[in-house]
């Protein structure tokens, strides 16, 4: 249910479970981590996130979240891993971003969404506590009231907002995301690892 595309400099991971709107499985979760943690041994110096169909992913599955994964550990241990990775890592968002998937995303460097994505964080209904690092996150993206607009009061965003707000970087057509990430990625593709590694923590806080 995770798809691993590698290329020289550039390795893809797919969430491929459409028919359920991507949504994360533990099985899923630990699979992701464990190509996140490989793509730090690797070398890369792109790794893009993106998922199948046109849905992101709706977050964690209801029925294992009911089990207990909402609140697993595992979902900051790979949102931490994607934050430490030394290459440039984009968040290609193909539709709709929904609860603990929030997590990768936010921990990208960059984020790109297509047109007819929404954003929401439903954690307040739900009864949950967000993720430790996600509102921090989504502070240094936003700021704090947009942040609780999100998180406290269930506001779900167009893309156009998450754009105005800070949340994503670019909005693109559907048929131009692919286009848009190659653009993104190029020059850190073609650059070397070490000056691309400089340069993220020269720009982190």
């Amino acid at each position: 249910m995770i798809r691993l595309d590698k290329g020289a400099a550039r390795w893809t991971l797919t969430l491929d479970r459409s028919d359920k709107a991507n949504s994360l499985t533990r099985d899923m979760m630990e699979s992701l981590d464990a190509h996140v943690a490989g793509a730090a041994e690797a070398g890369i110096r792109v790794l893009v996130l993106t998922g199948a169909g046109r849905v992101f992913s709706a977050g964690a599955d209801l029925e294992e979240a009911r089990a207990g994964l909402a609140t697993d550990a595992v979902w900051e241990r790979l949102s931490a891993r994607i934050a430490a990775l030394p290459c440039l890592t984009v968040a290609a968002l193909n539709g709709t971003l929904a609860g603990g998937a929030f997590g990768m995303a936010l921990a990208c460097d960059l984020r790109v969404a297509v047109e007819g994505a929404r954003f929401f964080y439903p954690v307040m209904k739900l009864g949950f506590l967000p993720q430790p690092s996600d509102p921090g996150r989504m502070v240094a993206l936003m700021g704090p009231a947009r942040a609780k607009l999100v998180l406290a009061g269930g506001a779900k965003l167009t893309a156009a907002e998450a754009l105005a707000f800070g949340l994503v970087d670019r909005v693109t057509a559907a048929d131009g995301l692919t286009a848009e990430v190659d653009a993104l990625a190029a020059d850190a593709e073609a650059g070397k690892a070490d000056v691309l590694g400089a340069i993220k923590r020269l720009c982190t806080p």
